[in-house]
Order: structure tokens, then sequence, then C-alpha cells
């Protein structure tokens, strides 16, 4: 034992003696004063886009829908009341986008800027109008099924129904939508 703990001492001196010049750097505990950025969920954001595009596709084809037909969709968790007085139209319209006289491209493109730029701090019900699809060949009222179809697949609308008919009857929408911050 008494070889090793010489050696270690030697070693120890070797050492002392080789690092015998060196200062010793003085610093207080280092304190970063830049925040770090928020993390932002970038693959999930760009995943719910394209789910969203995907949902929203035009290959899908709705249901038949006539032109007197009353549209109406109440996301789960709506209450009945507030479902209720958007169908009576008691509502405050705040805004309206109007889309007859479009074609499906320009009014999908139309709808969904229009959706995502609407910015209310509480709930807001706006006016959709898709038109009753008469100047529309055999094929029904095209606006009106594709309208029914992206409302309910956007994120954004709580719930819709076919208006008043002093608003627009089967010819356009009441939909309340998400508080948007």
């Amino acid at each position: 034992m008494s070889d090793k703990t010489t050696h270690q001492d030697l070693e120890r001196g070797l050492f002392l003696e080789a690092v015998s010049d060196v200062e010793p750097l003085r610093h207080d505990k280092a304190t970063h004063n830049t925040p770090k950025p928020p993390a932002i969920p970038t693959k999930t954001i760009e995943d719910e886009q394209q789910v969203l595009k995907d949902m929203l596709s035009d290959d899908f084809e709705p249901l038949d829908i006539q032109p007197g037909d009353i549209l109406s969709y109440c996301r789960p968790g709506v209450q009945k009341r507030v479902f209720r007085k958007l169908r009576k139209g008691d509502y405050r319209i705040s805004d309206e986008l109007d889309l007859h006289g479009l074609n499906v491209k320009q009014a999908k493109e139309l709808l969904l800027l229009y959706l995502q730029q609407v910015k209310q701090l509480e709930s807001c019900c706006v006016r959709i109008i898709h038109g009753k699809g008469h100047r529309s060949s055999n094929k029904g009222p095209v606006l009106k099924r594709k309208v029914d179809h992206w409302l309910q697949c956007h994120g954004r609308v709580l719930a819709y129904h076919s208006a008043q008919p002093c608003d627009g009857g089967t010819g356009a929408v009441y939909v309340l939508l998400k508080r948007q911050y």
C-alpha cells in the first residue's frame, strides 16, 4: 500500500507542477436572459392541414340534396337551446359570404379562406349564401351539396342550419363558429 500511496503522491505532485501556472477561471453561475422560443409543433400542424385538405377533397361526392332541402348540422357538445336559437335565426349575423354563381373550385377556396379569416373573440354567427341550385344541370344544387360537406368537415364550424326565408331560406345557411384567438 505504501508503494501505491507514494505512486499516487508522485502523480499528484507531477500534475500540480504541470498546472502550477494556470489561473482558475472566475465565473458566477451563467444566466441566460434570452427566453426559449415557444415550441411550434410544425409536423402536427402539417398533419392537421393535410387531413383537412383530404377531408375537403372534391373527389368526395356528398349525398343527393334537392334545391328545397334544409341543411342542418350540429356538432356533438353544442347545447340544444343554442342550436334551436340558430335554427330560428335568433343570432345576430356578424358577417356573410355570397358564393352563388361561383364554380366549385372558386367557392371552396373562398369559403375556406373566409372561415380562416373571420376572427371573433366570442362565438359568432355568419351567413353563407350558396344559392338554391336552380341553374344547375340535372345534378341538382352542386354548391349547396358541397357547402354542406365542407362545413361539416371544417373544425371551426359548431353548427349550421338553413336560413329563415327573410335571410335566403334554403339558399343560405346560418353558421355558428368557434372562437378564434
